[in-house]
């Protein structure tokens, strides 16, 4: 398991590698998908998984499906989420009834009873939905697919939207999973950026999830760079969770981007903690956390360790996907609802990111896929490569030279140079099967991982992604 001490930081080692790059939940990375992926390349992906083409031992990769829900009541500033604010309920349902069209295009290429080993509803708020509403799209769920009895279903919840009662509907609906939007408890960061819940009905909100005994782990979203924090206001908000002590925390760097996403022009930049300040607050999390007996499970989730997140750490059964870290590798992943993104053996793919685009495309009989891509065998060894970095922080040489008949030393030849550069700067040591990121090197992470992306390194165009602290 990945223990870290607080390794020391230099200004110069900062200001170096604070650069922008991907979070890496795919790779290629989502910028390169192309409008030439089309529905019916989408299509085609769903009869190969059908016909089993590719299959290798008999078994196809496990299904997970995700269900985006783009409504909000009102809107985070800090968002970069695809959305729709609107405080008329009576929208959803049209989109149910796109959902149903879109989850019914899939079952006649894959029939129904498809065994469903994952299921996640993100948003939006997914409970903006009613309980009817949310009974409704699971009961389409489970006649399309074959729900696993030991599988992971999980939604996102607004503790301003979920009462003790939804949360018991939720568990009898088959959701086994919570994952609860905190981002931070400080009161003016949370007017800064017009999220307003106390400390105190999150508390009693996870109290009355573990009451049920029904969800075998709760999840707490916290954001470090918010405006108003300091390093000093962050500790306090982590003495307050580690008292909620939930099972995993997903911990992310804010992403001041407002040039691509309007909600984020009402922050004040003057507002932000500066990159020192970051570091400090990412440093002295993964601290605490580590001192609550939370594992660090990567670049921005920790987990307890009896939570099945840190045991596939352990086991090396950790892979990346769109919604973060996973206990599932190779999982095909079915994206329902706009903006949705999905992977099928070795194909991306993303839905219009627009309502009427998608309504119009569902309600026609067509996929609402607009765009994706078709890897590459160079894509396939690239992201085993990545996956190996950002999940396990190692990469042993013969797996890959096995895996892709390569001799690693010769087809990453200019990527080892680069990263000579990197382990004088101490972030990766090298080791007699491999190359391994060090303590300091977590920080950067995502720098180690852009080493090998080709796309990057030939474009060297980043502006479209955050910057990594």
């Amino acid at each position: 398991m990945t223990t870290l001490a607080q390794p020391p930081l230099r200004g110069d080692q900062i200001a170096r590698f604070d650069v922008a790059g991907p979070r890496y939940t795919s790779y290629p990375t989502a910028d390169r998908f192309v409008d030439a992926f089309d529905a019916d390349a989408y299509r085609a992906a769903l009869e190969q998984r059908a016909a089993g083409i590719g299959v290798v031992g008999g078994a196809r990769a496990p299904l997970s499906v995700y269900v985006h829900i783009p409504f909000c009541e009102s809107v985070c500033y800090y968002c970069a989420c695809n959305k729709v604010i609107t405080r008329h309920h009576e929208r959803a349902a049209e989109y149910l009834d796109a959902l149903e069209a879109e989850i019914a295009l899939h079952t006649a290429q894959l029939g129904t009873g498809t065994p469903l080993s994952q299921l996640h509803f993100g948003g939006g708020t997914p409970t903006f939905l009613s309980d009817a509403e949310l009974e409704r799209l699971m009961g389409a769920l489970r006649r399309a697919f074959r729900f696993d009895a030991d599988g992971e279903y999980s939604i996102e919840v607004d503790p301003r939207t979920v009462t003790a009662e939804r949360l018991q509907h939720l568990a009898s609906l088959g959701f086994n999973r919570l994952s609860l939007g905190v981002q931070d408890f400080d009161p003016a960061v949370q007017k800064a950026v017009h999220r307003v819940q106390p400390y105190e009905d999150v508390e009693k909100l996870i109290a009355a999830a573990r009451r049920l005994g029904s969800f075998r782990s709760i999840n707490v979203d916290l954001i470090y760079g918010l405006p108003k924090q300091t390093p000093e206001s962050f500790q306090r908000t982590l003495q307050q969770v580690n008292v909620l002590r939930p099972d995993r925390i997903a911990l992310y760097a804010y992403a001041h981007l407002p040039e691509r996403f309007k909600p984020q022009r009402r922050i004040d930049a003057a507002d932000l903690p500066a990159p020192e300040q970051k570091i400090s607050m990412l440093a002295a999390s993964i601290d605490a956390l580590g001192a609550a007996g939370y594992d660090y499970i990567g670049m921005d989730h920790f987990a307890l360790a009896g939570d099945s997140l840190s045991i596939a750490k352990r086991q090396g059964r950790l892979h990346r996907n769109f919604q973060g870290y996973s206990t599932q590798p190779d999982c095909d992943l079915i994206g329902l609802g706009v903006s949705a993104i999905g992977r099928i053996g070795a194909t991306f793919s993303q839905n219009a990111k627009t309502l009427p685009e998608y309504y119009d495309a569902v309600h026609n009989g067509r996929f609402p896929v607009v765009r994706g891509l078709a890897l590459q065998r160079d894509d396939l060894i690239r992201r085993a490569v990545i996956m190996a970095v950002m999940c396990q922080g190692h990469v042993v040489y013969e797996s890959i030279e096995s895996a892709w008949l390569i001799r690693f030393a010769d087809y990453f030849a200019p990527e080892l140079e680069q990263l000579r550069a990197l382990a004088q700067q101490g972030l990766v040591v090298f080791e007699d099967d491999g190359l391994r990121v060090t303590p300091l090197g977590w920080y950067f992470v995502r720098a180690v991982g852009m080493v090998f992306d080709k796309y990057l390194q030939v474009e060297r165009s980043r502006t479209r992604f955050s910057r990594i602290i």
